[in-house]
């Protein structure tokens, strides 16, 4: 067996030698050559899985060290009898711990007392419901937009999005990026919905780049009054919006060390299962003795190696320090 790893997943060097030959690949070297003769992929966002990369290969399996899964076309492995997997919920600790730093940030700047004000939470899964949940403890009132999860569990506990956009003073995305389809997350904050919202209004996107549209919140007051880590077009990054938001980080929200241990023992985990490794059905990657997944974050230190030097905000994100 063969198997090529993204050479920024961590923890998991060593790991599966002892039953394949494995290849640290960085993601610009993961092509359609370099996998043609290979049986599993362990990627992240940067490596689009779609017909133009497996199209002749002999993959069997693709999983992505990430809660994001937009970068694997799903109907085609699923066409071509490919087994993929994303790591749900690998980081939604340390999300939820960015967009903690967020509303501290907001409530600082603009003098909030977060017990008379209201969250707005679009998509509320397994980072919405750490959110929501720390939210409360803080005695903010919170209102919950989840399409999808109404449709199953009821309408009981759900806001439609505009409701929820008229009455939030704080907004935040966590969703997946769906292009198309009745629960299409693409722009789903566009200028009708910007229109809705309060003039004193606060937006943080830690979701998906696309789930905001730059355009139309660049036609607005409210990038002055936004948190921005996942941006559209990215490492390509709209440097307009970049110098009018009140904080812009390099799409990092999740890049905890518990994050990405969960990630890695998420994606061995899905490899032992799909072909049999039974050693490693069980395997956990180690986290250090006394590490603190709460532990304080300067949201404003990433924000200022974001400004000093956009360009490189590919290679930022790659040799981030995990907290």
């Amino acid at each position: 067996m063969k198997i090529i790893i993204d050479k920024y997943v961590p923890f998991i060097e060593g790991v599966l030698e002892p039953y394949a030959e494995v290849i640290y690949a960085d993601p610009v070297d993961i092509n359609p050559n370099t996998v043609k003769d290979v049986d599993a992929l362990i990627v992240r966002t940067r490596t689009k899985c779609n017909e133009s990369l497996l199209k002749d290969s002999k993959v069997r399996f693709v999983a992505t060290a990430t809660i994001g899964y937009d970068h694997i076309d799903a109907a085609y492995c699923e066409q071509q009898g490919i087994a993929w997997q994303n790591a749900a919920g690998c980081n939604a600790t340390a999300v939820k711990q960015y967009v903690g730093a967020a509303i501290q940030h907001f409530a600082k700047c603009f003098q909030m007392d977060l017990t008379t004000k209201t969250l707005g939470i679009v998509g509320v899964g397994h980072v919405g419901k750490l959110v929501e949940k720390m939210a409360r403890e803080w005695g903010m009132k919170v209102l919950c937009c989840d399409p999808p999860r109404a449709k199953k569990e009821g309408q009981i506990g759900f806001v439609a999005l505009n409701e929820l956009a008229e009455r939030a003073d704080i907004i935040t995305f966590h969703t997946p990026l769906q292009r198309h389809g009745q629960d299409k997350t693409y722009h789903i904050c566009d200028a009708d919905f910007l229109a809705l919202l309060k003039p004193d209004a606060c937006i943080i996107n830690a979701a998906r780049g696309g789930i905001i549209d730059e355009d139309a919140l660049l036609q607005t007051h409210y990038p002055q009054r936004a948190i921005i880590d996942c941006w559209e077009g990215e490492p390509n990054l709209n440097l307009t919006l970049l110098e009018r938001v009140l904080l812009g980080t390099f799409h990092i929200a999740g890049y905890s060390l518990l994050g990405k241990v969960n990630a890695t023992t998420q994606s061995v985990q899905g490899l032992a299962r799909c072909f049999g490794l039974d050693d490693l059905y069980d395997w956990k990657a180690p986290l250090p003795e006394g590490y603190d997944p709460d532990a304080f974050y300067d949201i404003q230190a990433d924000d200022k190696a974001l400004r000093a030097t956009p360009h490189l905000f590919e290679s930022m994100r790659d040799s981030y320090p995990l907290r």
